[in-house]
């Protein structure tokens, strides 16, 4: 093994869930005075906490969004994700080679930990991640492009970060991935691979990823 510990984004690489996030969040900032068509959502917000669309709104329009916001928003996205959300294609497949041949990974996300606990008992991912190994940017003070949620998740799991490996579908991600002084493969199924500059790989379909670490 190349690295001694894989540690997954969440939204777009294990759950297929930025079409949905995306969709009701273009939707709700729209319905709010602040038009936002769903490829605007992907380019500004995919991969990022909640509060870069706060700090970005106030930056373009000088308004702040409602103090609920937060709330309406994750409680759309939680219905949506309960009437469709599905794993990515070949995730379980991964986790299952992964878990079988002792390859510790974890997850870092920008969701919260209710979003991801949700997520993944829709999608049939919660028997892979205990809660030792799910990390979201609650746990630290910026999330990404900064690179402490991936510090943060490596020195919890006990590994230092030139032996991480980052699975990563955000420009966002990437950014805070190679800041943190890791690996980081792109995985390029809904994001175009020139918008993924600085991955140390590119991979298209998520099965291939077990060859991509050894």
């Amino acid at each position: 093994m190349r690295y001694d510990l894989v540690i997954f984004d969440n939204d777009g690489v294990l759950v297929d869930s930025e079409p949905i996030s995306n969709t009701i969040l273009a939707g709700y900032l729209t319905e709010l005075g602040h038009p936002t068509s769903y490829e605007d959502s992907l380019r500004d917000y995919m991969g990022a906490a909640v509060h870069r669309v706060h700090d970005l709104v106030l930056e373009r329009s000088g308004q702040r969004l409602p103090e609920d916001f937060d709330d309406v928003f994750h409680g759309r996205v939680f219905a949506a994700f309960e009437r469709e959300l599905q794993p990515v294609d070949g995730a379980v497949e991964v986790l299952e080679k992964l878990a079988g041949d002792g390859v510790a990974y974890c997850l870092a996300s920008s969701g919260s930990h209710e979003r991801i606990r949700v997520g993944h008992r829709k999608a049939g991912l919660d028997k892979w991640f205990s809660e030792d190994r799910v990390f979201s940017s609650q746990d630290v003070g910026r999330g990404k492009p900064a690179p402490d949620l991936f510090l943060y998740a490596a020195e919890q799991m006990g590994v230092t970060p030139e032996r991480c490996v980052v699975v990563e579908d955000s420009p966002l991600g990437v950014r805070a991935a190679v800041a943190a002084g890791m690996d980081v493969f792109g995985y390029t199924a809904m994001t175009p691979a020139e918008r993924l500059v600085g991955a140390t790989e590119l991979f298209g379909d998520m099965r291939e990823l077990p060859d991509l670490l050894v």
